[in-house]
């Protein structure tokens, strides 16, 4: 069982994997508890255990605190790099190449929907709801934590199962996609619009402390009002910018003063407020339809076993 993980920030509580010598002559027992107290200097970690005494550790004779009974019980999780490899259904690039706002430094940022096996989910050890890997700039969401963001109007899911660039998709994953439309509903409005609002009053104190804000950032909540406004519209989520392609980047590049980016996406904003009046869109989604679908990918996983 692997114990690597990120590097420990001073503070963190830990819990000694094995028995080491302690700053008074003793022994700090498997399973002391304490805290980060520094780094040495060749990368091992000084833990200050409850009771005031210091002992050396590497990265891997140490366990999160919070993990470290579910470690103990070997209540880990699956591999998630696994099920993604093994089970994923619908993967696809998102973000600057998908929006057609991709530069020659753009990376390419892949998406993806796995179906872990149902009999994992009898397991006290339940799979993961998301995995982040296995290759870089690549994220995965289990089917069923998928659905339920989408359901909820989440941007970043329903760019998902609307953009162009299909990386992998199987017959579960054409299924999924057949059903984007069960996903649309009203409750679009709040989650754009609420996002778009609420980063830009973090950017607005930006612009005041700083003199510019993120520009990049900018672009990306402007273009989310854009989204917004012809799904609201259309009843349809347009992923490519399109014609707007050209202003976006030179937001980015900040050529465009702020007044004007701010007149624009209030401009856009009022948009808004008057598709939702005109909508065609349901009010909240078909959860129905989509819960029938997702009981059928479990009773099918079972089907397979």
């Amino acid at each position: 069982m692997s114990v690597e993980g990120p590097q420990l920030p001073v503070g963190t509580q830990v819990v000694i994997r094995a028995a080491a010598p302690d700053d008074r002559g003793g022994t700090a027992q498997r399973g002391a508890t304490g805290r980060v107290a520094g780094v040495t200097a060749d990368g091992r970690y000084v833990v200050r255990l409850v009771d005031g005494r210091e002992t050396v550790a590497r990265r891997d004779q140490l366990s999160l605190r919070t993990a470290y009974q579910d470690e103990a019980l070997d209540l880990t999780q699956p591999d998630g790099d696994r099920l993604v490899r093994e089970h994923t259904i619908y993967a696809v690039v998102v973000g600057s190449r998908a929006f057609g706002l991709d530069t020659d430094t753009s990376d390419t940022d892949t998406r993806g929907v796995y179906v872990a096996p149902t009999e994992s989910f009898w397991s006290l050890a339940k799979p993961p709801t998301h995995v982040d890997g296995p290759e870089p700039e690549w994220f995965s969401w289990e089917v069923e934590r998928f659905c339920e963001l989408a359901l909820k109007a989440n941007p970043n899911l329903l760019e998902v199962l609307h953009s162009p660039l299909v990386v992998q998709q199987t017959a579960l994953g054409e299924q999924l996609v057949e059903l984007r439309e069960a996903f649309l509903s009203q409750l679009a409005y709040q989650t754009y619009s609420g996002y778009v609002l609420s980063q830009f009053k973090k950017l607005e104190a930006d612009f005041r402390r700083d003199g510019a804000p993120k520009w990049k950032h900018v672009m990306h909540l402007i273009r989310l009002l854009l989204s917004a406004r012809s799904l609201l519209l259309e009843a349809e989520l347009v992923v490519d910018v399109g014609a707007n392609r050209e202003r976006l980047l030179a937001v980015k590049r900040g050529e465009l003063p702020w007044d004007e980016v701010e007149k624009w996406r209030l401009g856009l904003h009022a948009d808004l407020d008057d598709a939702l009046r005109h909508t065609v869109l349901p009010a909240i989604p078909d959860v129905a339809r989509v819960d029938d679908w997702l009981r059928s990918v479990r009773r099918r996983s079972l089907d397979d076993a």
